[in-house]
C-alpha cells in the first residue's frame, strides 16, 4: 500500500499486560482504523497506555492484522502518588522520543486528544514539524473542572492542530475557530446483524448502558423513572463506575423496586459479543444524562449508536449536539430532566412501526469513510 498512516492513541487489544484501556475510546478507534483499512491505509497504532500489573513493562511490536500494526511504548506502572508520577514523565518522554525519530517533518498523524498526551505531541511538533490531525471527543475540563487555567492550556492545544475529527459540529464550532479541514465522526457506525434473541416474557425492556458517574446524571434518572412506568416495562442496568458509585446505584435499584410496578435490574458490565446478544433482546436504549453539563455543548453520546446499530430505538434528553446530528431526526426526545417526562417519552413509542436505525447507521458508514478520504487528501 502507498498510504501509510501513524495513528497515537492510548490502546491495547487485551489487558494481559494490564495496560489502560479505556473501552469506549478502544471501540471508536478500532472503527476508525477499520474505515482507513477499507480506505486502503497501511495503518501503525503507536499506544502510550500506562499499566498497572508491573513495575515496568518494555515496548513491544505486534502485527495485529496484514495492515496494521501496534506499537506499545514502554510503561512504568500508575500506582500510587510516587510511582504515577514517575510513570506520567516516563510516558511523555517516550512518547516524545518516539515522534521525534520516527515521525517524518509534513508527516500526517492522527493524535486522540489526551490530557496526557498534551506535552509530549506539542514540542514534538514544534521541533520535528509533522502534520497533526487531533481526534476530540470532548474538551475534558468541562467535565473535571479542573480550573480555568487548566481549560484555557487544553484550548491552546487544540489550535496547534492542522485538521480535526470532531464527534459534533458544535464542537468543531467551539475549537476550530480558524476553520481548518475537518471530518465529523458520532461514534462507532459499526451495524451488528440481528443475533434473533429475546427475553420471552412479552416484557417491553429497555436498556441503559454506561457510567455511573454522577456528574453525568444518566443512571441515577434512569432508575428514578421506573416509579413510573406499568408493570410491562423492564429496565436493565449495565455500566461501570468506581466501587462507591457502584454500590449507591445497586442501593438505588434496591429501594425502587420495592415501590415500582416495572421491573429494574442491574445486570453488570459487558461487553463484545456478549453485549452485543444482551442488548439485542432489548426495544429501547436510553441516553439520558443530564441536559445541564456543560460537556454537553460539545460532546456526543456514543452509546445512542451503539442501540442503533443493534436494532433498538432510542429516548435521548434534547440537546443541541444530539438534535443537530446526523442522527437528529430517529430520536425519541424528552425535554425536561424528570423522571416521569423520561417515563412518558419511553411509553410513547410505537414498537410496531418500521423504523431501522441499521440502515441510517450504514449510511454513515459509507459517508464517513468518504469524508476521512477527503481529509487526508486535502
Amino acid at each position: 500500500m502507498d498510504k501509510k498512516i501513524k495513528y497515537l492513541i492510548h490502546y491495547d487489544m487485551n489487558d494481559n499486560e494490564g495496560r489502560a484501556r479505556n473501552l469506549a475510546a478502544a471501540t471508536k478507534a478500532e472503527y476508525i482504523v477499520d474505515a482507513l483499512q477499507k480506505n486502503e491505509y497501511e495503518i501503525e497504532i503507536i499506544s502510550a497506555s500506562l499499566i498497572s500489573s508491573k513495575g515496568y513493562i518494555e515496548g513491544l511490536k505486534t502485527e495485529i492484522n496484514e495492515n496494521t500494526k501496534l506499537i506499545k511504548l514502554p510503561a512504568f506502572k500508575w500506582g500510587n502518588y510516587f510511582e504515577k508520577a514517575i510513570a506520567y514523565t516516563w510516558s511523555n518522554i517516550a512518547i516524545f522520543l518516539y515522534l521525534l525519530f520516527n515521525v517524518k517533518k509534513r508527516e500526517e498523524i492522527i493524535v486522540y486528544h489526551s490530557l496526557a498526551l498534551m506535552k509530549s505531541v506539542k514540542w514534538a511538533k514544534k521541533l520535528k514539524g509533522f502534520k497533526l490531525i487531533l481526534e476530540v471527543e470532548e474538551i475534558y475540563n468541562d467535565v473535571i473542572k479542573k480550573s480555568e487555567k487548566q481549560r484555557k492550556k487544553e484550548v491552546d492545544y487544540f489550535k496547534i492542530a492542522d485538521k480535526y475529527i470532531f464527534p459534533t459540529e458544535l464542537l468543531n464550532e467551539s475549537v476550530n475557530k480558524e476553520n481548518k479541514p475537518y471530518a465529523i465522526i458520532h461514534g462507532t457506525y459499526q451495524v451488528e446483524q440481528d443475533r434473533g434473541g429475546n427475553f420471552n416474557d412479552d416484557k417491553t425492556h429497555i436498556i441503559y448502558a454506561g457510567t455511573f458517574d454522577p456528574r453525568k446524571g444518566g443512571v441515577v434518572a434512569t432508575i428514578e423513572l421506573v416509579k413510573f412506568l406499568p408493570l410491562q416495562y423492564h429496565v436493565h442496568i449495565l455500566g461501570f463506575g468506581n466501587k462507591k458509585d457502584t454500590k449507591k446505584t445497586k442501593e438505588l435499584i434496591k429501594n425502587i423496586i420495592e415501590i415500582s410496578q416495572a421491573t429494574v435490574t442491574y445486570d453488570g458490565l459487558l461487553s463484545g459479543e456478549e453485549y452485543i446478544r444482551f442488548i439485542q433482546k432489548c426495544q429501547i436504549g436510553l441516553s439520558t444524562q443530564n441536559p445541564n453539563a456543560d460537556f454537553n455543548a460539545t460532546s456526543f453520546p456514543s452509546k445512542i449508536l451503539s442501540y442503533m446499530a443493534n436494532g433498538l430505538r432510542v429516548v435521548s434528553v434534547r440537546i443541541p449536539a444530539i438534535e443537530r446530528s446526523a442522527i437528529g431526526d430517529d430520536m425519541y426526545y424528552y425535554d425536561k430532566q424528570t423522571p416521569e417526562e423520561i417515563a412518558n417519552a419511553i411509553m410513547s413509542i410505537d414498537l410496531n412501526d418500521e423504523y431501522d436505525g441499521r440502515e441510517k447507521i450504514k449510511r454513515l458508514d459509507i459517508k464517513f469513510r468518504e469524508d476521512l478520504e477527503e481529509l487526508l487528501k486535502k
